[in-house]
């Protein structure tokens, strides 16, 4: 259940706590807002040490309020902070902002103190947003409660976005962005160290204002990210979007956001591969959270399909298709009747592909825009249109900017219309882009930007977001490490494939298996103590008869009591020798806080110098892991490259599905190595050769 935050955004009344006379203070600064913005409730102001303030006049102290304020700011030092929350708390205060910093990013002092005001406000059912935060604005409802000057907004008429982030600096960047690209921001909060709300708490009840079709945050660490992923679903299935910003891929970001706001930061690969599971749109800097917003803000909905490109210039053409190849972005031919009809619509010199390049012609044949435009809008293929147009000067502006503009009126596009100007900087009169973005097209000012914004949102378009509903398969596992003979045997019941082979207590039952399966045959120590069998000499190989079998028997115990006389092993694995194969590592883990993931990737030496790994849903479908594991670096290999063979892909996306309905139905398993997965060539199957799992 999340809180009823109505008398946080919306208050009736308003006290400032430290209001001050002096230009700049917090409490000053707070309360020019609220007279900028017109708030009609009342204000409380209070300052033991000043009659009144601008007229107002003030309380000595937090005991002086009338019972029931809906709002309180704490423009306060830190020390202060904790009875100014105990005073109002006694007064049924609804919420209470606090912008000094000190607290859980400031050593156990602050980190006590902070838990201090989540016990309070538990306790008396008060909102708390902070400590260390900038406040929020309800720009909709005229409520700026922020030390940061908020200028007034005209929502009317214009797309909206609420911003909800961790960082009130960023906030206000991001506002600041959005309000430049003439978009409106319904609610902006910073959340700061969130000592008793969290970003989840302020998605939930933007997901629920018809007013916010989209949500941009800026997160360095999700505290409740379980709550999270559901609101993000819930998102999705509104057709709301949520784009993401969140810093932390390198160890030193990671470092950074521990001290920053009191988060000690996750797996990123792991967030991501679960937050767009959900339908979140994950971007990767402050640009692209802006581009991405309004494109989902302003533009038509981007669905699957590929891009359409017209532009000016032959070099840009060159320059398009690199980086199309680069980012992912698929730009199709123009074929059959969208051909025909390009052909028909331009000079005979221009020829047809994509991108087009119209060359110079549309300054004198203006209505060249409209022609080629229209069959590529009417094309089922193009999911978007892009044009890249030359702006130059004022001058030239004028013979193409109303053009395009009459073209998108008569051709009233159902998909994106993308402008980006090739010329960044160049002086656009503002009524072209505003009229440009009224009619629902975004401008930029820069085409690698555009995009790279579309590039998200067509991925978000392609994903799958089906979910198997195989039966889950739970296991019956000890506490700890569970050896290597005996996780293969309870894997083996969620058909993972493993050499054959059994478990030998002696080598007569080792020799007895060996003649069962045919030689020759590996050796492998077994114990729970025992993770790192070669490092111990615990691995023996091409045992070639009965008494090579004897001899090795006697040498593997040998090897492991040299290595560590306190290891006792259970007995030996006897499987039969593998063929050779491609390796591929396959792991998978219940992560705490983030839920079931599976990690797949190339083995050998290639995992650490490429890092070519991904990180996977446990519940994808088969079609969908399939994808995944060609979009690995090496992926290509899995199709055959440069005269080898396929290999048997649809074997290794049977082996994770199963590893996914042991996940999903053992929820104690920690972590499942399988290192090496030994792949072999279309038909003939995978096989893990090794198998450990840490179950609580």
């Amino acid at each position: 259940m999340m809180p009823d935050l109505s008398r946080l955004l919306t208050p009736r009344s308003v006290a400032i706590v430290g209001a001050s006379p002096t230009p700049g203070a917090l409490g000053n600064s707070v309360l020019r807002n609220l007279g900028r913005h017109g708030y009609s409730g009342d204000i409380h102001l209070i300052n033991p040490r000043r009659e009144t303030i601008d007229g107002r006049p003030c309380l000595k102290s937090i005991a002086d309020l009338p019972e029931g304020v809906d709002a309180a700011v704490l423009a306060i030092p830190g020390g202060a902070v904790l009875d100014a929350v105990r005073a109002l708390a006694e007064r049924k205060a609804g919420a209470a902002i606090i912008f000094s910093a000190g607290f859980a990013e400031g050593g156990e002092e602050g980190l006590a103190a902070q838990a201090e005001v989540a016990r309070i406000a538990a306790q008396s059912g008060m909102i708390v947003e902070g400590p260390n935060c900038l406040g929020m604005v309800n720009y909709a409802a005229g409520v700026p409660l922020t030390f940061v000057e908020a200028p007034v907004l005209d929502l009317e008429n214009k797309p909206a976005v609420g911003i909800v982030s961790q960082s009130g600096a960023m906030a206000v960047v991001l506002g600041t962005t959005l309000m430049a690209k003439g978009l409106g921001i319904t609610v902006s909060v910073s959340t700061g160290n969130e000592a008793a709300s969290g970003v989840e708490d302020y998605v939930a009840h933007l997901i629920d204002d018809p007013a916010t079709p989209a949500i941009g945050m800026i997160v360095e660490q999700f505290r409740k990210p379980q709550a999270f992923l559901a609101l993000a679903e819930r998102a999705r299935g509104a057709g709301k979007a949520i784009v993401l910003l969140h810093p932390g891929t390198s160890s030193a970001a990671r470092e950074s956001a521990a001290t920053h706001t009191g988060a000690m930061a996750g797996d990123w690969q792991l967030m991501r591969a679960k937050v767009e599971r959900a339908g979140v749109i994950l971007v990767d800097s402050l640009e692209a959270l802006g581009d991405v917003l309004e494109l989902v803000t302003r533009a038509r909905p981007v669905r699957r399909g590929g891009t359409a490109v017209l532009t000016e210039s032959g070099a840009f053409k060159a320059l398009t298709l690199d980086l199309a190849e680069k980012i992912g972005l698929d730009l199709p031919p123009m074929d059959g009747a969208t051909a025909a009809a390009m052909r028909g619509a331009i000079p005979d010199f221009i020829p047809i592909s994509n991108p087009m390049d119209l060359t110079a012609q549309a300054l004198v044949d203006p209505d060249l825009y409209r022609r080629t435009m229209e069959p590529l809008l009417a094309d089922d293929g193009f999911a978007a249109l892009v044009l890249g147009i030359i702006q130059t000067d004022e001058a030239t502006s004028a013979r193409k900017f109303p053009p395009i503009a009459d073209a998108v009126r008569t051709l009233s596009p159902d998909k994106p219309v993308i402008f980006a100007g090739l010329d960044d900087g160049a002086p656009v009169p503002p009524e072209y882009i505003e009229t440009l973005r009224a009619l629902g097209i975004p401008y930029f000012p820069s085409p690698d930007r555009a995009f790279r914004a579309l590039r998200h949102l067509a991925r978000r378009a392609e994903r799958n977001f089906e979910r198997v509903a195989a039966d889950p398969v739970s296991l019956d596992l000890p506490h700890g490490v569970v050896p290597e003979y005996r996780a293969k045997e309870l894997l083996a019941s969620a058909a993972i494939p493993f050499p054959r082979g059994g478990f030998a207590r002696s080598a007569d039952e080792a020799k007895a298996i060996a003649n069962t399966i045919g030689y020759p045959v590996v050796l492998k120590a077994q114990a729970a103590a025992l993770s790192h069998k070669s490092d111990a000499g615990g691995v023996l190989l091409n045992i070639a008869d009965d008494a090579a079998l004897d001899a090795a028997w006697t040498t593997l115990f040998d090897n492991v009591a040299a290595y560590d006389p306190g290891i006792a092993l259970d007995g030996a694995l006897v499987e039969a020798m593998g063929k050779r194969g491609t390796e591929l590592i396959v792991g998978a883990r219940n992560d705490p806080d983030w839920g079931p993931v599976i990690l797949v990737g190339f083995g050998g030496v290639t995992a650490e110098l490429l890092h070519d790994v991904r990180l996977l849903p446990h519940d994808l479908t088969h079609d969908a892991i399939c994808a995944e594991l060609r979009a690995l670096k090496q992926g290509a290999l899995l199709d055959g490259y440069r005269g080898s063979p396929p290999l048997d892909i649809e074997a290794v996306a049977d082996l994770i599905a199963g590893l996914g309905r042991v996940l999903a139905g053992t929820p104690v398993i920690r972590e499942i190595d399988l290192n090496p997965v030994v792949v072999y060539p279309r038909g003939g199957g995978v096989v893990a050769l090794d198998a450990l799992i840490l179950a609580e």
